[in-house]
């Protein structure tokens, strides 16, 4: 794939990465994500008092193909563990008012218990 392309935001290219396991450093986190593209960047993010890992980090890929490619891979297992890839959100979107509102709606269920029923006859 072709290199980084300035068009393309660094939070489009960049995936979090959860379920670390706590003995998982940046070199086997690249190790393993680095098969589907080139990483610009790959941190597994770690307590500043302690440098002890907090479970989860961040990889960015050179180009948004590569980050569907990562993504069309899963599921991902790195240093024996079975890890939770995911597109990244930025701060500032995560804080947002209905970022991570799930909309409800209520539907109606006489019509298909009837169908149900007929189907349940054969």
């Amino acid at each position: 794939m072709e290199g980084h392309d300035p068009k393309e935001p660094e939070q489009l290219r960049k995936l979090f990465i959860g379920g670390l396991s706590f003995e998982t450093a940046d070199d086997s986190l690249r190790e393993h994500f680095e098969k589907w593209g080139t990483l610009t960047d790959c941190v597994v993010m770690r307590d500043p008092q302690t440098k002890r890992s907090r479970g989860f980090g961040f990889v960015t890929y050179s180009c948004v193909e590569e980050v569907d490619a990562a993504m069309c891979a899963r599921p991902h297992k790195v240093d024996g563990r079975v890890v939770e890839p995911k597109r990244a959100v930025s701060r500032e979107d995560s804080v947002k008012p209905g970022a991570h509102k799930i909309e409800t709606i209520e539907v109606k269920t006489g019509r298909v218990e009837k169908e149900r029923i007929c189907f349940c006859n054969f």
